[in-house]
């Protein structure tokens, strides 16, 4: 396993490293990181090999700093909003938002985690990046703890399966892209983004609300 790069948890990158790894997330996401090879990032990005070595090591330190160049400040974001002065089903309406427009606005490196987290290989690699979910979970699980503490919340909430539930109407969405253009008339690039701003990410909410909220309530 692969050592992670102490700047790279810190997003400290110079503009040169950052535009090694947005060469290096196109290529990941067309072609697979297998299909990928250094000398096309090299190609791509412009810059010879000796310089990427040096930035990153090895192929496969490049991608963990690629994660966490897209990732590492969600974690910020998630810790903020534990402290919010806000409602539970607020903080988790907040969440899902925020999980939403992240993932849109970067389709790219989901893409390569949807991936690479299927080959059993790279998962033992990212094992770093596994523990980066394990925490997102337990933000996840403190505001549910927060909203059962106050009644609001059912007590039998299987809180794991909440992030697959919100993540699997996003995937399933996109993925059939052409035929939800024509049945709900999304004649445009931006009305189709504009729907999954407002419309759907409102019906996640409601959705995993449903699951949440007492009957009663």
């Amino acid at each position: 396993m692969f050592l992670i790069n102490k700047t790279a948890l810190k997003s400290n990158f110079t503009d040169k490293q950052i535009h090694i790894l947005e060469a290096a997330e196109n290529l990941f996401a067309d072609k697979g990181f297998e299909g990928t090879s250094i000398r096309d990032i090299s190609k791509v990005a412009k810059i010879n090999i000796a310089m990427i070595s040096y930035y990153f090591g090895s192929k496969e330190r490049l991608l963990e700093s690629l994660l966490f160049y897209r990732t590492s400040d969600l974690k910020n974001q998630l810790d903020h909003l534990i402290v919010e002065e806000l409602a539970p089903i607020d903080k988790i309406n907040k969440l899902i938002a925020l999980y939403i427009n992240r993932i849109n606005k970067n389709k790219g490196i989901y893409r390569i985690i949807h991936f690479e987290f299927n080959s059993e290989k790279r998962a033992k690699s990212l094992a770093a990046f596994a523990e980066l979910k394990k925490g997102n979970l337990k933000t996840l699980e403190t505001i549910i703890a927060e909203g059962q503490k106050k009644g609001v919340f059912r007590k039998d909430i299987i809180v794991p399966l909440l992030t697959p539930t919100i993540l699997g109407t996003f995937f399933h969405f996109q993925m059939n892209k052409s035929f939800f253009e024509e049945v709900l008339q999304l004649k445009t690039k931006e009305s189709f983004e504009n729907y999954i701003t407002n419309e759907l990410t409102n019906h996640i909410q409601q959705t995993i609300k449903a699951l949440l909220i007492h009957e009663e309530n």
